[in-house]
């Protein structure tokens, strides 16, 4: 009898696998290769043949059992996010019957329905939680849960007519290196979805446009007392150069399609200050301005304090798949379909942050991304109801299933 969904997630999230953004290897943490040995013997049982390569991607593909159907891969990341400790997590089961969540009484650690309502919604379900002291790693280990299970599932019925079914995991996504070393050929799909999502019923299919941006304020420094004249602090210039950004367009006051600058460390002294920048935006437009904004801002800077003072490097990290995905109606079409099909009205909306197929759209291969069912990602209040996950698991197999009928969507243009 093969593992359900649940089993292999509690076996996943066990190993810490946090993404490690000071590190200049890849994988990030070493500790990847041991989940994805584990993940590799799954397969190798289910008789699916599969390879890890020394970046510590993970390979592997299903044969179809039909002719004429374009393989599609599903793709999940094996890192956990570095937001909140990812050691020693000790996932709980628990029946929710509603009202706030004791996550470490000792500590006196709670989810509370006040702050996350929407847990209110899963009242009567089973939901998988932390102890309070980790974050869970449901992103993404829940998704290779899914993906794994469907395979399964699919070779235990093989009356379901499907094509190659091409499966990856991949390392470092948290830390925007997932497809830095990604193998378009090994992978071998013609479409993908990444199973990267949140909250059940989530689909989407563009994403913001990003840079990051790096602010290097030069002061100068000497004895207070004989100061006058001669210092420039670092400091307060800094301050300077941020009060110029918009104060409302900043993570804090923005949703939906609205952009955002967003400083997200900010480190130094009267000599010199570090300011690292993130810049978001979904309209293309408006993310260029973005960027000329922050090099208008520099360059104001040192007209105001002397050439030199503020070096800025701005590099672009990804780019809103939209733009790929619009000549591929039939990607969107097919996951509405198989949504529907297990009984989800799809929600769908724009990702506030990107995935490896915003980044594996424009590789080639476009990468819509559908839901885990995982809840307050990237913090100790993460958890996932079980039911999400069997939901998920059902729509990779639909999704698979409807492949089979693509030659009568081109023709008729209608799944």
């Amino acid at each position: 009898m093969g593992k359900d969904v649940l089993s292999r997630f509690l076996e996943y999230v066990k190993i810490d696998t946090q993404a490690n953004e000071d590190s200049e290897e890849m994988p990030s943490n070493k500790n990847i290769f041991e989940l994805e040995k584990i993940i590799s013997e799954d397969l190798n049982s289910l008789g699916i043949r599969n390879e890890i390569d020394e970046f510590g991607y993970l390979y592997a593909k299903l044969p179809g059992n039909t002719k004429d159907v374009p393989p599609i891969g599903f793709i999940a990341h094996t890192d956990t996010a570095p937001d909140a400790p990812g050691k020693n997590v000790k996932p709980r089961v628990i029946e929710y019957g509603g009202g706030d969540i004791v996550l470490n009484g000792k500590l006196g650690i709670y989810l509370r329905a006040s702050e996350f309502p929407e847990i209110e919604k899963y009242k009567g379900q089973k939901i998988v939680v932390t102890d309070g002291t980790t974050l869970l790693g449901g992103d993404d280990k829940a998704g290779i849960a899914e993906i794994m299970t469907a395979a399964e599932y699919l070779i235990n019925h093989p009356e379901i007519k499907h094509g190659d079914i091409c499966i990856a995991f991949t390392p470092d996504e948290e830390i925007g290196r997932g497809m830095d070393k990604f193998d378009t050929e090994k992978f071998d799909a013609e479409y993908a979805y990444t199973v990267d999502g949140g909250e059940i019923g989530g689909f989407e299919f563009e994403n913001f446009n990003a840079a990051s941006a790096t602010f290097e304020v030069k002061g100068f420094n000497i004895h207070p007392g004989d100061a006058k004249g001669k210092m420039k602090n670092a400091i307060k210039i800094a301050n300077e150069l941020i009060s110029m950004f918009p104060c409302c367009e900043v993570p804090e006051c923005t949703e939906g399609y609205e952009g955002f600058y967003h400083i997200h460390e900010f480190s130094g002294t009267v000599d010199k200050v570090v300011i690292k920048m993130l810049i978001r935006d979904h309209d293309k437009e408006r993310f260029e301005n973005k960027k000329m904004n922050a090099l208008k801002i520099s360059e104001f800077i040192n007209e105001k304090y002397g050439a030199g003072t503020v070096e800025l490097s701005i590099k672009d990290s990804y780019y809103n798949m939209k733009e790929i995905i619009d000549a591929y109606p039939e990607v969107v079409e097919i996951g509405i379909k198989a949504y529907r099909d297990a009984g989800i009205e799809p929600k769908i909306s724009p990702i506030r942050g990107g995935t490896d197929g915003a980044r594996l759209s424009f590789m080639g291969i476009p990468t819509p991304n559908i839901f885990t069912g995982t809840l307050n990602e990237h913090s100790i209040y993460e958890c996932v109801p079980v039911p999400s996950m069997e939901k998920a698991v059902e729509v990779i197999v639909n999704i698979a299933k409807e492949f089979s009928n693509f030659e009568d969507y081109l023709k008729n243009g209608e799944v």
